[in-house]
């Protein structure tokens, strides 16, 4: 049996590898819930080992709403993986968020359609999981501490990250009002994938890098994609940077969310659906 692995990272637009990374092995788990959007890179670093996964898939051929993110989760739950350091492009919604500012968010606002599948509780399953706090604290703190060394451009802490369906941007009328609730970033990746792995009993963490400034500049033309490109590769050099800078640190982490999902099934015992606790002893290997 493979060794396990404790750290991921998963990389989000323009960052489809981690460098320096002495690659021990390949793989894409089965899941209940799928296969993962590509293979699961294993590599050692300074002997760590720590998964990487691209979020689009290696060539960026999944829009956000199509990625496989229970598979995802499942996947790197299976392997062992307890902390998931996550990147993603956002937009920004605040004057101070240039393009290139790099952002700890620690709250989400769902702009989501309902389309994407959000848990793993379900048919026959029921379990309830605490999200008020949605991202990691001792994550985050690690990502401060060498932020400052890693990275050339600020980073802006303690925000609010709206979550909208895609794969189309913002109209002005909806960036305007985002920035009325708030919020100050946008991406179309954080949900479901942040609860999933809480539910998952995953310590989990969403660092985002701008690229644009959304559309609520009226001045201004509405975004372009060639823009966004045009950031995508100076965020990703600066992403996989700090991941490494901050690697070491994550290996010493405790994982504060074992234990919280898989003993809080609330659905009465005769009522459980077969089905459904199989797929979940999939993630839950113990689970009675």
């Amino acid at each position: 049996m493979a060794e396990e692995v404790k750290l991921a990272v998963i990389g989000g637009s323009g960052l489809y590898e981690m460098e320096d990374m002495k690659v021990e092995r390949e793989v894409q788990p089965d899941t209940p819930w799928g296969k993962p959007s590509d293979s699961i890179i294993v590599g050692n670093l300074d002997g760590i080992l720590v998964a990487f996964l691209a979020r689009h898939g290696k060539g960026h051929f999944l829009n956000p709403s199509e990625i496989p993110v229970r598979a995802n989760i499942a996947a790197l739950k299976s392997m062992g993986v307890e902390h998931i350091l996550s990147f993603s492009a956002v937009g920004s919604l605040r004057e101070e968020i240039a393009p290139e500012h790099f952002v700890l968010p620690s709250q989400i606002i769902d702009r989501t359609k309902g389309i994407r599948p959000s848990t793993f509780f379900e048919e026959g399953a029921v379990a309830h999981a605490m999200f008020g706090d949605p991202f990691s604290e001792s994550i985050a703190k690690i990502v401060e501490k060498h932020a400052p060394a890693a990275l050339d451009v600020p980073l802006h802490k303690h925000k609010t990250l709206v979550c909208m369906e895609g794969p189309a941007f913002s109209t002005r009328a909806e960036s305007v009002m985002y920035r009325s609730w708030g919020a100050d970033i946008i991406n179309m990746s954080v949900l479901p994938e942040a609860k999933l792995a809480r539910e998952a009993e995953i310590n989990y963490q969403m660092v985002c890098m701008s690229t644009d400034y959304d559309s609520w500049r009226e001045e201004e033309d509405s975004v372009t994609v060639e823009e966004i490109l045009g950031y995508l590769k100076s965020n990703a050099n600066r992403a996989k940077k700090l991941a490494r800078a901050c690697i070491p640190d994550l290996a010493k982490l405790e994982n504060p969310t074992k234990g919280t999902m898989q003993h809080g099934i609330i659905t009465a015992p005769d009522k459980r659906g077969a089905q459904a606790m199989k797929k979940l002893k999939f993630l839950f290997p113990g689970l009675s």
